[in-house]
């Protein structure tokens, strides 16, 4: 439940989350008839490991409608350093929730730890100096509350031409790709008419967005992400299940816009095979009204992971192909395996060479019975 609620906001939010469940467990009930319909268990496939694959291809239906506020749990083994960098971010954060875990996290490092296999430092403190010096990282919150300021006054909305699901780019201007990285996320627009936007702009204006985005950026904040360039520019609408999976490949920039209702919601085809498509909207709907009547940032918790919206990811080759490749296989969830087969055939219509380097395995190649 988001700390940011009230009462009022709780039972808004409560109504919408049960309907999304209550659907999620009738879609998985029904495709999971429909699968075991549809794919006999082999022979040779033990009765287990049949239901268990089964199971889980019915979950990957239902999980559209499982919304952020779903408990996830989370488990890293990390540096020092990088975990000073973790809770820096998270006291930053708009969410309540980020906040107090920034807080547990920094009392954590504080006491000693609770699983010791060296006797001697059962009174030691983990990390005491990252308990006592991560303050808040302000820079990026105050960067982009500044972006999306400037950006509303001086760079027009508009409905853009549909381009697909996979939009790739090899942008050759550094500071158009500067500056368009920087107002994508404060924006609605596609990544391809923000370059062409802001390529046509003077000297002059660019240098204006760039200064404004390193304003206040004190000697120990690092240059924003936006300022790394890549070759290759992948603008991505997709829903965000599929984006919580390809979130894992970090050898690349990753930018996103707002979460929301805008661009709509993902309906696998298997929902409207086992007759479930009525329940399915329903929920959804449900959800995207609720949502409406909601305060931000809590209202994201609602937005289910069938939610579209829009993503940038910055590549180069080696991680392409290697995304591609690996999120294509059969093994995969249907939704980013339709995105990482898109990747490829963007790049062989860009530069069928390296296009053609790419083995990944097309979405009408299936085995749904291996995991």
């Amino acid at each position: 439940m988001p700390p940011e609620l009230d009462q009022n906001g709780r039972e808004i939010y409560t109504r919408a989350a049960q309907h999304l469940l209550e659907t999620y467990r009738v879609i998985h009930q029904k495709a999971t008839a429909t699968l075991m319909d549809k794919l006999p268990r082999p022979a040779e496939m033990k009765p287990e490991a049949y239901a268990r694959n089964i199971a889980a291809r019915a979950f990957d239906v239902a999980r559209y409608l499982l919304p952020f506020g779903i408990p996830t749990g989370v488990g890293q083994v990390t540096s020092i350093r990088t975990l000073e960098r973790q809770v820096k971010r998270f006291k930053a954060s708009p969410f309540a929730e980020l906040r107090e875990i920034a807080n547990e996290l920094a009392a954590a490092c504080a006491a000693p730890a609770d699983c010791l296999w060296d006797e001697a430092l059962s009174t030691e403190p983990v990390a005491p100096t990252l308990a006592r010096y991560a303050d808040a990282d302000e820079y990026p919150v105050k960067m982009h509350a500044r972006l999306a300021d400037w950006a509303q006054q001086s760079v027009p909305q508009y409905e853009e031409a549909g381009r697909g699901a996979v939009d790739l780019l090899q942008p050759g201007d550094v500071h158009g790709d500067m500056c368009a990285t920087l107002l994508f996320p404060v924006t609605r627009r596609s990544y391809r008419s923000l370059y062409e936007l802001v390529s046509s702009w003077p000297a002059s204006r660019r240098q204006e967005l760039l200064e404004i985005a390193l304003q206040d950026r004190a000697r120990g904040d690092e240059l924003p992400r936006e300022f790394r360039s890549a070759p290759f520019v992948f603008d991505i609408i997709m829903d965000i299940g599929a984006y919580r999976d390809l979130h894992r490949h970090r050898r690349c920039q990753q930018f996103r816009q707002q979460y929301s209702f805008d661009l709509g919601f993902e309906t696998p085809s298997m929902v409207e095979e086992c007759g479930a498509e009525s329940q399915f909207v329903s929920a959804m709907q449900s959800a995207a009204h609720a949502i409406k009547s909601l305060p931000a940032p809590a209202s994201q918790y609602l937005l289910p992971f069938g939610a579209r919206s829009r993503f940038l990811f910055k590549m180069d080759f080696a991680e392409l192909e290697y995304i591609s490749r690996l999120r294509s296989g059969v093994k995969g969830h249907f939704s980013y395996r339709k995105i990482a087969w898109e990747m490829k055939q963007a790049l062989e219509r860009l530069d069928p060479l390296l296009g053609q380097l790419v083995r990944a395995t097309p979405p009408s190649t299936e085995d749904p019975l291996r995991r």
